[in-house]
């Protein structure tokens, strides 16, 4: 195994936290995931507030766009409007293939926007090109 890599997992249903976790467990990296099931809690878990105060800082972040209490597109505006979060490298996984949801996010500054497969084999695989590309081959700040 290489490094060790954080992500930031920011998804409200379970299944997809489970399909995400296992993808990154079939990595040949040690990829450590957490996950908080909306943007409050993704803001709590970045700020180190709470239960969160030993988080750890992640190299990327994944995040849904369809979330209660705080929505992708919400958090995404947070995190750019932020001078200590603005340079994690936040990509957009979800469900939504609507152009407006393409857009808005690349224009609220998301680095890349992967509509989640709803094939297992293709999810799996959609993972691990985030992994090669987001975790391997760029140099992150």
């Amino acid at each position: 195994m290489e490094s060790d890599f954080t992500v930031l997992l920011v998804e409200d249903e379970p299944a997809d936290v489970h399909l995400t976790r296992m993808a990154f467990k079939q990595s040949r990296l040690l990829v450590n995931v957490y996950d908080v099931g909306d943007g409050v809690e993704a803001l709590a878990f970045l700020r180190r507030e709470g239960k969160y105060h030993d988080a750890p800082w992640p190299d990327i972040i994944l995040l849904d766009l369809n979330m209660p209490r705080m929505d992708g597109k919400t958090l995404l505006d947070h995190l750019k409007r932020d001078e200590t979060l603005k340079r994690i490298p936040v990509i957009v996984l979800t469900t939504s293939e609507a152009e407006t949801d393409v857009m808005d996010s690349y224009n609220l500054g998301c680095a890349g926007f992967v509509t989640k497969p709803v094939d297992l084999t293709q999810f799996l695989k959609a993972i691990q090109n985030v992994e090669d590309y987001w975790l391997t081959l760029v140099k992150r700040p």
